[in-house]
């Protein structure tokens, strides 16, 4: 059964294995920076037992903006509404912010998979997204 809890995992292997295994390696080169991040973001994470399978991670004021910046599960999780599950606990924490963004890769299993949980492209809303490049 899995099981959804609030807060940062403990530990930190089981972490950097979950970022790893579905590729996300820019996060794994340099741990000390993902570690750090943790903490100062609002973070649900979901267990099998004792094994993290899943994580949301979401940046806030509390107010105005919700961002999600990680959604990840497990491969051998993946199509079990984990994301989903998380996803939605995640917004649901904060009913009251209007703007809920995220970004994502431009692969069709992606963006199918937020479509389907309610979001839209920002072009399809009226907005406009930028990205800064230094």
């Amino acid at each position: 059964m899995i099981v959804f809890q609030e807060g940062v995992p403990h530990d930190e292997a089981q972490i950097l294995t979950l970022y790893q295994e579905v590729g996300w390696t820019l996060y794994t080169r340099k741990p000390e920076k993902l570690l750090a991040g943790l903490p100062r973001s609002d973070v649900l994470a979901a267990y099998d037992q004792e094994r993290l399978v899943g994580l949301i991670r979401a940046v806030t004021d509390g107010e105005t903006i919700l961002y999600i910046q990680d959604l990840l599960v497990l491969p051998n999780y993946q199509r079990q509404n984990i994301g989903r599950t998380l996803l939605e606990k995640m917004i649901a924490a904060f009913p009251d912010v209007r703007q809920k963004i995220l970004l994502t890769d431009d692969q069709i299993q992606s963006m199918s998979f937020y479509e389907a949980c309610g979001f839209q492209q920002v072009g399809k809303t009226g907005g406009v997204a930028y990205g800064f490049s230094s």
